[in-house]
């Protein structure tokens, strides 16, 4: 018999929030699974994602919790009924399990924004700048791990580059614009990557550079992924085994203020196209 696969992100984010409103209405599992027709054991099972559950019973629980937030309901249904499997499914098994998430979470986002101090956002890298970056970080992975890596990557900017492109805005300091990730002209290809992108009417490019006043926000490089409802949204942060997903209500107003306040004091974008075109020229 084969392993079961371990729930994904998205389908413990759904598991989360069911527990977040049982808890909330003040109901034990074994009050909710009476309420409900099943056995607490059930309950358990799908608050735990080891176990899915169909849109009815999901709109059930919502009414025994007394939860009225209709479009965050829609939001949890669709998390509930929506089971695509995309094109990072083909890497299950070769990358760490998170690297699976972050796609599936990407591709269901409203909006998406990134803050970066250390390197470009993935979503705006070329091919030759991520084969540096991985080849750097992962001195030890054969050079076919490297490809994959990188393959996987690419695979990801399909959210900002299909037909209906997710909404974008990155901010990126100057210390990721400058940092050389490879050889020169991998450096100069980069950043012409980045203008070309900037371009395009769903992607924000903003800058921050090395000269701005009083800025402390170094440590609040984020990506931040919008949900139906503010509620449903997600933040990614790196980690030591690789990104980490905050849904916590208070997390999520604190991230989302926090982008507000390092994208104010970012050059707008027109300054920001100028600013990195300058720097190209410097290489």
């Amino acid at each position: 018999m084969g392993t079961k696969r371990e729930p994904t992100a998205r389908q413990m984010r759904l598991a989360v929030e069911l527990r977040r409103l049982r808890e909330a209405a003040g109901l034990s599992s074994r009050e909710a699974a009476a309420l409900l027709g099943v056995n607490s054991v059930q309950i358990s099972q799908i608050e735990s994602g080891t176990s899915g559950v169909s849109e009815q019973r999901l709109r059930r629980m919502a009414a025994n919790y007394a939860c009225v937030e209709a479009e965050f309901i829609d939001g949890l249904a669709a998390i509930a009924t929506d089971r695509t499997q995309g094109w990072w499914e083909e890497y299950r098994g070769q990358l760490p399990t998170p690297f699976m998430d972050l796609p599936e979470l990407e591709h269901h986002a409203d909006f998406r924004w990134d803050v970066e101090f250390l390197h470009v956002p993935g979503l705006l890298q070329t091919k030759d700048y991520a084969r540096s970056l991985f080849s750097y970080v992962n001195p030890e992975f054969p050079q076919s791990d490297v490809e994959r890596w990188v393959d996987h990557r690419m695979k990801r900017r399909v959210i900002i580059e299909r037909p209906d492109p997710v909404p974008y805005e990155a901010v990126i300091h100057e210390g990721a614009l400058r940092i050389r990730v490879g050889d020169r002209s991998t450096a100069r290809a980069q950043l012409t990557r980045v203008l070309e992108l900037s371009e395009a009417d769903h992607v924000t490019v903003r800058a921050i550079p090395f000269d701005l006043d009083d800025f402390g926000g170094a440590g609040s490089a984020m990506v931040y992924a919008g949900g139906p409802v503010p509620k449903l949204d997600t933040v990614v942060r790196d980690g030591p085994s690789g990104p980490v997903f905050i849904d916590a209500e208070a997390q999520l107003n604190r991230y989302r203020t926090l982008f507000r306040r390092v994208e104010a004091v970012s050059l707008d974008p027109d300054r920001s196209r100028d600013f990195i075109h300058r720097l190209a020229k410097e290489l």
